[in-house]
């Protein structure tokens, strides 16, 4: 009973993780609270006690992987990232293979040392301003970007928070830990391989979506707004199908009336004070107030000067996993009274939206329209979780403080190295000196963190507890290895990299790699083979599963790249099985069986 409940567990995670409805984190206390207060056995007591419940909190993981986000904040607040970013927008070729390579190169190089989120993040807006330059739509570039990010994480083990985690898992286990350059070799064979399949292949595959209109500034994304019809307006008692609305291409969506929501028909027919949710493309949304008695519903009232007025900007900005307007709704968020700024409209890929967007509760990848003085639209440069979308740079590059932050960087990384001293207290010891040099102040490394992660790992972290205390690693080692073990070893080892592949698509990469693992091992205890070499070969399944746009770095540039679902699926499977083929054979080399 205590394994079907176990198992029963993961399957609901499984689902859950996948549909998003709740948040990761939340996910993973529920879990930990069923392991502890569901009663089973004579004792009538948990499967874990509280503090084997908690015991994934007080592991080295967490320290490393928190001091990771403070270092990359600090590297992002003295401009070092944008400083980066800006060489490549000047190094990039101008079209072709070449750029295509010279992106991925830099992006996964960067990535090897820094979360791939955040290096996604950091590389989009010069990637879209390569783009601009090179007249290539940015569908061709943005997705070999996120790619790269996520590949140059195999290189060390600070590349990705899945092999700290299995690094963390297996020094438990009483194996060795992972070193910090130990897969570099094979890492670097993965980078070279994602990156000549793209040059060659994927990026024939990649759709050839144009995102910008060739003359305006802003994309021709159709964003969900709101107008209002006043008094007078000439709308009044028109036809919503056949009013003026339609001379600027909008489609109405639905219609708010009083506190009624009505489903417009072609015998629908405007009112007065009627609010109309309306879909259509930047260009004419700034056109609407030629049309008399009509105006955007906006937190701040804007007038036709302030939409033509130099010092009011307008600008898109994309939500990232870091922005704290995740989660909330634009009412909520209260943009003008916090940032003075006006939210005109909201786009969210692939899906239509039926609410008042004042309603939307915000998610990652969304991109808002703001309007607000041109001093606020730069600050917005500097805002944690948010990359602008358009030419606005605010961010300088301070070069003290940014050599400060790139040597206290490279001296952990060579401490950790040679065992001078411990990977978490090399980089502790890095993150707090950072801040008393004033890389970073406090309140900006405690929100670049994403504790959501460090929850997840912690609380999976003590799934496997469970999972190993009851039995059921015993018993899903047994069935891969009654399923594989006539073909050897090495079969069984291709079972695991298969499964922890299929997990990743609707979980992320770190709680797949850490629900596969401790199954993992024991099935190398039983065929008596190196245990170590099966916890690798997890560790960089979970990092080579390109097939469905669920991990961060895809998110961020899902809307951007006006990608598809089917998108990456075509190109990322054809690279997840050459990737999967090659380090299967490659594992064995480096780490005998």
């Amino acid at each position: 009973m205590e394994i079907a409940f176990v198992i029963s567990l993961l399957v609901i995670a499984i689902v859950l993780f996948a549909t998003e409805r709740i948040s990761v984190d939340v996910i993973t206390f529920m879990l930990l609270i069923a392991l502890v207060t569901v009663p089973f056995g004579s004792e009538f007591k948990g499967i874990l006690t509280p503090a084997e419940a908690f015991e994934g909190f007080s592991n080295e993981i967490i320290i490393i992987l928190g001091s990771i986000f403070v270092i990359s904040s600090a590297l992002q607040e003295t401009g070092v990232l944008d400083a980066l970013g800006a060489r490549l927008s000047r190094m990039a070729p101008n079209a072709g293979g070449k750029l295509t390579a010279v992106i991925m190169t830099a992006t996964s190089s960067i990535s090897a040392f820094m979360n791939n989120t955040t290096v996604t993040a950091m590389m989009l807006g010069p990637v879209l301003s390569v783009a601009r330059r090179a007249k290539v739509n940015p569908s061709k570039l943005l997705l070999p970007m996120a790619y790269a990010s996520i590949l140059g994480g195999t290189c060390t083990l600070i590349g990705t928070s899945t092999n700290v985690a299995v690094s963390g898992y297996l020094k438990k286990a009483g194996l060795p830990e992972i070193g910090m350059f130990e897969i570099m070799p094979v890492g670097i064979v993965i980078c070279l391989v994602g990156i000549v399949y793209m040059v060659f292949v994927g990026r024939h595959i990649l759709p050839d979506r144009s995102a910008e209109d060739k003359n305006e500034n802003f994309a021709i994304r159709h964003y969900l707004s709101e107008i209002v019809i006043l008094p007078g307006s000439p709308l009044i008692k028109q036809y919503c199908f056949e009013s003026d609305l339609s001379v600027l291409d909008f489609r109405v969506v639905k219609l708010i009336r009083g506190k009624i929501d009505l489903q417009p028909n072609a015998r629908t027919i405007f009112a007065e004070g009627d609010v109309v949710l309306v879909e259509g493309i930047v260009a004419n949304l700034m056109k609407v107030k030629k049309i008399e008695g009509i105006e955007i519903r906006a937190q701040m009232k804007l007038d036709a000067q302030d939409l033509e007025s130099a010092q009011f900007r307008t600008a898109e900005i994309l939500l990232t996993s870091q922005s704290d307007l995740v989660g909330r709704t634009l009412k909520e968020a209260d943009l003008r009274q916090r940032r003075n700024l006006t939210a005109l409209a909201i786009y969210r890929h692939g899906q239509q939206v039926l609410e008042q967007i004042g309603d939307l509760v915000l998610r990652v990848g969304d991109i808002l329209l703001v309007q607000g003085p041109g001093s606020r639209i730069r600050n917005l440069q500097t805002t944690e979780g948010l990359v602008m979308l358009d030419e606005v740079r605010g961010t300088s590059y301070n070069p003290r403080k940014g050599l400060v932050a790139i040597v206290l960087f490279i001296l952990s990384i060579v401490a950790s190295s040679l065992g001078i001293l411990p990977v978490s207290i090399a980089f502790l010891l890095a993150a707090v000196i950072m801040i008393l040099a004033g890389c970073v102040n406090i309140e900006k490394a405690y929100e670049f963190i994403d504790w959501r992660l460090l929850v997840l790992i912690g609380g999976m972290t003590a799934f496997g507890t469970a999972m190993n205390k009851t039995g059921t690693a015993d018993f899903l080692a047994n069935l891969i290895v009654q399923t594989f073990s006539a073909w050897g070893p090495m079969a069984v080892l291709a079972g695991f990299f298969l499964l922890t592949i299929l997990l990743t698509q609707p979980m992320s990469n770190a709680a797949a790699a850490l629900v596969v693992l401790p199954v993992a091992l024991h099935a190398a205890e039983q065929l008596n083979v190196n245990p170590r070499t099966f916890g690798i070969g997890v560790m960089l399944a979970a990092s080579i599963s390109l097939i469905a746009p669920f991990e961060p770095a895809c998110i961020l540039v899902y809307g951007p790249g006006r990608y598809r679902f089917a998108d990456f699926v075509k190109t990322g499977a054809g690279l997840t099985l050459l990737l999967a083929v090659i380090v299967i054979f490659l594992i064995p080399v480096f780490w005998s069986l």
